[in-house]
């Protein structure tokens, strides 16, 4: 017998992506999701059997975006527990349950048996005790680096990922020596990297990078430009909120 869908609480929203085929409940006041997800979604490669491991999942946004790729299973980490319940019932809103597992868990506390294919996430870009604090804490932690920074989110990817494994993170472009040194820190490279912007002339928003352990020959993309000079988005970023499962950039 099919499970019924999980409810929508009435604090939250329904939303739809990719046509229809991805449901996302959120929460109205608490943290939502903005642009950065899809196109993080979009940027990650996957393969049929990989394992993949998502380093604060939020809602699950990502990983069920990530569900129209090939992969054998995400295991998505959320450390605000009300985020991973969100996350769990939005995995149950996709019927996901056999492909992405979330756990509430601090990531630094996490031990699997295994390393995986696979790493990614969409870390905190703001510093602690920086920026304009956020109305709910579960905003503050979602967007400020107060359980941890790019540097720890590096050395944790660095100790899970396979030695032939492959990395992916958006990061603001604002900070993009700081996510370099990072990177080098943790014992990893970047082996491929795209700057997205809101449109031509305009300075970027965000960092793309795929990392892996050296020796990596770094590949720099076009820019991804967003908006044309009508305001209407470019038909690459019109593909890539669709849902594309293959990127120009393969």
């Amino acid at each position: 017998m099919k499970k019924a869908n999980p409810q929508k609480g009435k604090d939250e929203t329904q939303d739809t992506f990719y046509h229809g085929r991805i449901l996302v409940y959120q929460k109205k006041e608490g943290y939502r999701f903005a642009v950065d997800a899809p196109l993080l979604a979009d940027f990650i490669q996957t393969k049929d059997k990989d394992k993949c491991l998502e380093l604060g999942t939020g809602c699950g946004i990502i990983s069920l975006l990530l569900s129209v790729k090939p992969f054998m299973h995400i295991t998505a980490l959320e450390i605000q527990e009300s985020l991973a319940g969100l996350a769990k019932r939005n995995v149950q809103l996709n019927h996901l349950d056999k492909r992405i597992c979330v756990i509430h868990v601090d990531f630094f506390d996490f031990l699997p048996p295994h390393k995986f294919d696979v790493v990614f996430s969409n870390p905190p870009y703001i510093k602690k005790q920086t920026g304009r604090m956020s109305a709910t804490s579960e905003k503050w932690v979602a967007k400020h680096e107060v359980k941890c920074d790019i540097l720890g989110i590096m050395q944790k990817t660095s100790a899970l990922l396979k030695k032939n494994g492959r990395a992916y993170f958006i990061f603001t472009a604002k900070r993009k020596l700081e996510f370099t040194q990072a990177v080098d820190k943790a014992g990893l490279d970047v082996q491929m990297e795209r700057l997205v912007y809101p449109r031509e002339g305009g300075a970027p928003n965000f960092l793309l990078s795929q990392c892996g352990f050296p020796p990596c020959q770094k590949r720099i993309l076009s820019p991804l430009f967003l908006f044309d000079d009508l305001g209407k988005y470019t038909p690459e970023a019109e593909e890539i909120f669709s849902g594309r499962t293959h990127a120009s950039f393969i």
